[in-house]
């Protein structure tokens, strides 16, 4: 049977009730000394009970707060991952044969920061694809493909924009929803010598992914292949290499091999034609955006994007009393071999009013 934690008038009662047991002339009423004596009694001992159940809760990590769960996870040499910053490569125009070091300096118009990390020379079409990064760790540094950053200093014959090819894998510091994740999963699942739930382990151990998913077997016996991602889509190069290097340390010798990539993104987009039922397209829009996300985000790489499960988001959504999809044509299968996962990643969802 649980204990009972009293409160503070649960307390003053019982109190007042042994003073009038002990002494039946006692005063007890609420005006009286005895009553004050008894109330400020059993506000002090509330405080001791709330904190004998708050001191029961940091014994269990999942009830534990963030300090106490930090040190549960130091148990098992476990702790917050460091935030990442984004890296990729930017192209870079001029003239022929300019050279461009390595160091120079770049922001985005909303003032982020970034490297080069890495020189050459301007080839014979004008243009230089050099590797960079993100000065400040974060999702912020994430750019998408296209973007246009502008060099604080050119260098002399090199023009001042330069195009982002790939800038991502940026993540903040590690929540403690995921840390927690981590732990119970050691917890539950402890080290077996280098079965799937060790893969995952290791690759989620690594500063910068946020989602691991093993495949045994998928290029023969001895192997194992791990998909990982990042909070804010796909990981960075480096991100990848390190969680390689950590997981060819860990596993077991006699492994045949392991490989980390990161997916391919597969999007797909939603085009349907509606019938609305006393609300507007606008809200529709917003409610199926919603909803669309929901499924989308569930769906790990490898996944198929069910065209009938597409189809019962936008039919479960009040207000729609009807459908038409136009697109996806059918179910969007990505393609998984002994090269590539590919990933269904949602892009645009488009409604029109039903004719």
């Amino acid at each position: 049977m649980p204990a009972t934690a009293l409160t503070a008038a649960e307390v003053r009662d019982a109190i007042l009730r042994d003073r009038k047991n002990l002494e039946p002339e006692a005063d007890v009423g609420s005006d009286s000394d005895n009553y004050v004596r008894a109330s400020s009694v059993g506000s002090a001992v509330e405080g001791l009970y709330q904190h004998q159940l708050w001191i029961a809760k940091q014994i269990f990590p999942d009830t534990a707060d963030t300090d106490f769960l930090i040190l549960h996870a130091r148990l098992r040499s476990m702790g917050l991952k460091a935030a990442v910053v984004s890296g990729g490569s930017v192209l870079v125009t001029g003239a022929v044969n300019a050279p461009v070091t390595s160091g120079l300096a770049a922001k985005y118009q909303d003032g982020t920061a970034y490297v080069t990390t890495g020189g050459g020379v301007i080839d014979g079409t004008g243009q230089l694809v050099v590797p960079a990064q993100a000065i400040v760790a974060g999702v912020a540094g994430n750019r998408e493909e296209g973007d246009v950053l502008t060099l604080t200093v050119p260098p002399l014959n090199v023009n001042a924009n330069v195009t982002v090819v790939a800038m991502e894998g940026g993540t903040e510091i590690e929540t403690p929803e995921s840390l927690l994740a981590r732990l119970l999963q050691r917890i539950r699942r402890p080290p077996a010598g280098g079965n799937k739930y060790d893969y995952w382990q290791w690759a989620m151990e690594v500063a910068g992914v946020a989602a691991a998913y093993v495949y045994p077997l998928r290029r023969g016996l001895g192997t194992v292949d791990v998909v990982i991602a990042a909070s804010a889509g796909l990981p960075s190069d480096d991100v990848v290499k390190a969680t390689q290097a950590h997981i060819d340390d860990q596993r077991p010798v006699t492994a045949k091999g392991s490989l980390v990539i990161k997916p391919t993104t597969k999007t797909y987009d939603v085009v349907a034609a509606v019938k609305l039922d006393g609300v507007e397209l606008a809200t529709a829009q917003a409610a199926v955006d919603e909803a669309m996300a929901a499924y989308d985000a569930a769906l790990s790489p490898g996944d198929t994007a069910i065209l009938t499960r597409i189809g019962a988001v936008i039919s479960d959504t009040p207000g729609i009393a009807d459908y038409m999809l136009t697109e996806p044509a059918g179910n969007v299968v990505p393609v998984v071999d002994a090269t590539a996962v590919e990933w269904c990643r949602l892009g645009s969802v488009t409604l029109t009013v039903m004719a």
